[in-house]
């Protein structure tokens, strides 16, 4: 009996041991996938395609993480393994990120008006961080893209009349319902906040702070942050890493907001991030918001074939970093699909195949 304890204890500690993999300055390299499943995941992620028509799905990166260790990875030219990528809005939850250490240093609450921090939301007095964080603002934004240029308020913002300032533009824009009550994505909502945390910091301190609150501590040494001309980072966009690099925030995000022996992010921001927002509806958008992160629960699920504790940073054109606790995965995927065959779901499905065979 005592030795079979002991066996249980050791198997324990061995899978504690591994599930606290840390990576330095690289990441360790954990069993390789192979089998039909890795097979079935490539023909999948990375077909062939015809890319002067820009039909299909196109991955540029491919990257799973378990405990730590990297167990696939695949990349398509021109895109590298050094590459930043266009993370397009994974950087709105990039921006959460970076937001989590500002809360956690005491610099703002969730019920803080966001004019606090930044004086042009004085005309929307009542529109508080945690609005802000759900895309509850109550604005009337429309956030269609290139499929509607006249009527998008993103476009605008990011390359016409809003471009030199995005977090004015945004907070010029007239409410259409009360604020925390409904849930309408916004890019606007985003760069507000990315207003705000300049309005917290000061300039100074607000033009190195992404970098000296989360990515130095994380080891990100290729980061890009792409700011406006009032130079505010533009929260909702323009973020640039390379696919190991996002993958050290998934780590982060997956074990709670603590790297190494370091609670960088107080586990009730991440809790907060991963809650659903209360006044969602069942199918407004391809997931359900929580704090500026996407959550695979509800009925029915987003992603069925996921487990419900998945949770997601996603991006125009099919950048995603997947983060699935129950499962110890990170998954990193990078693309340029334009006309929407890829299916979250799908990749996700396969993976976890993969994984499991």
């Amino acid at each position: 009996m005592v030795r079979g304890l002991l066996c249980v204890a050791l198997l324990f500690v061995t899978v504690n041991a591994r599930a606290e993999i840390w990576p330095d300055k690289e990441w360790a390299l954990g069993t390789a996938l192979a089998g039909p499943a890795v097979d079935a995941l490539d023909a999948y992620a990375f077909p062939t395609r015809d890319d002067a028509t820009r039909t299909g799905i196109r991955t540029d990166a491919l990257l799973v993480i378990r405990d730590g260790e990297i167990i696939y990875e695949r990349y398509a030219a021109p895109t590298t393994v050094s590459t930043p990528h266009l993370t397009w809005s994974v950087s709105k939850s990039l921006m959460a990120t970076v937001l989590g250490v500002a809360y956690g240093q005491g610099r703002f609450k969730l019920s803080d008006a966001a004019a606090r921090f930044y004086p042009p939301m004085k005309q929307h007095p009542k529109v508080s961080m945690a609005d802000l964080l759900h895309w509850a603002s109550g604005l009337d934004w429309q956030e269609d893209y290139e499929y509607a240029p006249l009527k998008s308020s993103v476009v605008a913002m990011l390359y016409t009349r809003g471009h030199t300032d995005m977090a004015q533009f945004a907070a010029d824009t007239e409410a259409a319902a009360a604020p925390g009550q409904a849930f309408r994505y916004s890019s606007g909502d985003s760069n507000i906040l990315s207003a705000a945390l300049k309005g917290m910091l000061g300039h100074k301190a607000y033009m190195t702070y992404p970098w000296d609150a989360l990515f130095q501590p994380l080891g990100i040494r290729d980061a890009t942050w792409e700011t406006d001309a009032d130079e505010t980072f533009v929260a909702s966009s323009y973020a640039y890493l390379t696919a190991r690099d996002l993958a050290r925030v998934g780590l982060l995000m997956a074990r709670d907001g603590r790297w190494g022996e370091r609670q960088l992010l107080p586990k009730d921001w991440v809790a907060f991030n991963r809650r659903p927002f209360d006044h969602y509806k069942a199918g407004q958008d391809e997931a359900v918001p929580g704090g500026h992160w996407w959550l695979n629960t509800g009925a029915p699920q987003p992603w069925p074939d996921a487990p419900a504790t998945t949770f997601a940073a996603l991006g125009h054109w099919g950048q995603a970093l997947y983060v699935l606790p129950d499962e110890h995965l990170v998954i990193v995927r990078y693309g340029d699909d334009r006309d929407g065959r890829y299916r979250h779901n799908e990749l996700l499905k396969r993976v976890l195949a993969a994984v499991r065979s």
